[in-house]
């Protein structure tokens, strides 16, 4: 029999007044049918705005550490169940089983931060230009907050989206991918758990174009934070009006390798970093930037490498790579394949559905001699396809490494100190890795990027910005009227 899930509004599990729902199916297997969902609409979007600000007051104005008790004990469900977590994400989405441990990992250990800034939630204070005035800021929740999160870290970016909204005494309707809306069902599951109270927290699954624009154009919506494809975004910017916008919207990521670097290291990132999730991250090493020097010696023993890679069930613990999410993933991969070969990029492995699978595969894609001006060099593909580029130095590597309208995450290998800073200086890009690929972020520090990548960063002190708006308080204990700048 096939499971079949609710969305959660106002502290109760409800079906959508559409009656209508969508089903899942595991990309390993399609023949396996994961769950039913509900097919949310505007009205049911409507009704979880209409519980989280009713919300609000009460929620805002519970104590900080209080509020931090709650995600602390949803995080300590998380942990308690981050092997079933795993296996759903796995046959859900199709990562690995390692893989996906992580990205349930990566939701215990934010949780466990954002509960942590129940303690904080750091304004601060400066001297005045005035005699007995005292000035400080303090940091104020924005109001309902419309969370809208991706497919690829289906358990990780929505638990970040909750906690450090809600830590902040927002309240929330989270719309997840639809798919992944098993992840983020079981999430919201383990936070209703944890006692939260009615309304706090609303999910509403359901297609983008009614639920996530009803979010987005709601005027009592006041924050959205987004993470997804640019076209989304800026069809976002467009829809949502004067609201806080956060916004994280992909990136075709470097990785530079120069000819005093360790090779096998640099290998072996490239593989991490290119492959791992399939290449269905944000953070992806697309693109790899050798210098000229070593580009044949790097080329045999990445392809040596990549031939060794087991692609099967995620759930296997021998395989390497998972499936793409769904056959349009598959068949989008397939395409830009073609386009590589048009171009004239050398095409050096894979480039085609394997034959002895049924799920949604892709073998593992290396292109090499490719130009910047190429659409597999400017594109975000999505899939398990790295291109390669030969530079001269240092400097015609940044240059490559620059030319995309993205800019989220960068790598160098070098052991040469200076290389390290200057690409440190010169890379545009909210992250930059030294002898470690474009993946691997850590959750108590700042994540995003520049230019089309985004326009936020998350995580960390950083995350707490997110989702407050900055007071300034003056106060003035002279008893007397003082006019600042004037004399």
């Amino acid at each position: 029999m096939v499971s079949k899930y609710q969305l959660f509004i106002n502290g109760e599990w409800v079906s959508s007044e559409s009656g209508e729902t969508f089903t899942r199916v595991n990309p390993a297997d399609p023949d396996e049918v994961i769950g039913n969902f509900q097919k949310g609409n505007a009205i049911d979007t409507e009704k979880a705005i209409d519980s989280a600000e009713s919300a609000f007051d009460s929620w805002s104005d519970t104590p900080a550490p209080k509020r931090a008790e709650y995600i602390f004990k949803a995080s300590q469900l998380l942990s308690e169940n981050k092997d079933e977590l795993s296996q759903i994400m796995t046959r859900e989405m199709g990562k690995t089983l390692l893989d996906a441990s992580a990205d349930v990992q990566e939701a215990i250990n934010v949780g466990f931060y954002a509960a942590g800034e129940g303690k904080r939630l750091f304004g601060y204070t400066v001297p005045s230009e005035k005699s007995n005035k005292f000035a400080m800021t303090v940091r104020l929740p924005i109001g309902v907050a419309g969370l809208i999160s991706p497919w690829n870290f289906p358990i990780a970016i929505p638990a970040k989206k909750v906690f450090y909204s809600l830590i902040c005494g927002n309240t929330a309707v989270l719309k997840p991918a639809s798919d992944a809306p098993l992840c983020a069902t079981k999430l919201v599951e383990l936070v209703e758990k944890a006692g939260i109270p009615k309304g706090v927290l609303n999910l509403v699954t359901g297609p983008g174009e009614t639920v996530g624009m009803a979010l987005i154009r709601d005027k009592r919506v006041k924050v959205i934070s987004f993470t997804g494809h640019k076209d989304t975004g800026a069809v976002i910017l467009r829809e949502a009006g004067l609201k806080r916008l956060n916004l994280e919207m992909g990136g075709k990521n470097p990785i530079v390798v120069m000819d005093d670097a360790d090779l096998k290291l640099a290998v072996n990132g490239v593989l991490w970093g290119g492959f791992e999730t399939t290449g269905q991250r944000c953070t992806a090493s697309s693109r790899v930037i050798v210098h000229e020097k070593i580009k044949e010696d790097f080329e045999a023993m990445l392809i040596d490498q990549v031939r060794r890679l087991r692609l099967g069930n995620g759930l296997d613990p021998k395989t390497d790579i998972g499936p793409l999410v769904n056959k349009a993933a598959q068949d989008k991969v397939g395409r830009y394949v073609e386009i590589g070969k048009s171009e004239g990029a050398k095409l050096l492995k894979g480039g085609a559905v394997p034959k002895d699978l049924k799920g949604y595969f892709f073998e593992p894609t290396v292109f090499t001699d490719c130009t910047v001006k190429m659409r597999i060099a400017q594109e975000e593909i999505f899939g398990p396809v790295i291109s390669i580029f030969s530079a001269g130095d240092l400097d015609e590597a940044i240059e490559i490494a620059n030319s995309v309208e993205y800019g989220l995450s960068s790598s160098i290998y070098t052991k040469n100190i200076s290389n390290a800073f200057i690409a440190i200086n010169k890379l545009q890009a909210g992250l930059t890795y030294v002898n470690s690929p474009t993946i691997g972020a850590e959750c108590h520090l700042p994540f995003g990027g520049m230019k089309h990548s985004g326009n936020t960063r998350e995580d960390g002190p950083e995350g707490i910005k997110e989702f407050t708006e900055s007071k300034t308080v003056y106060i003035d204990y002279s008893g007397k009227l003082q006019k600042t700048y004037i004399e």
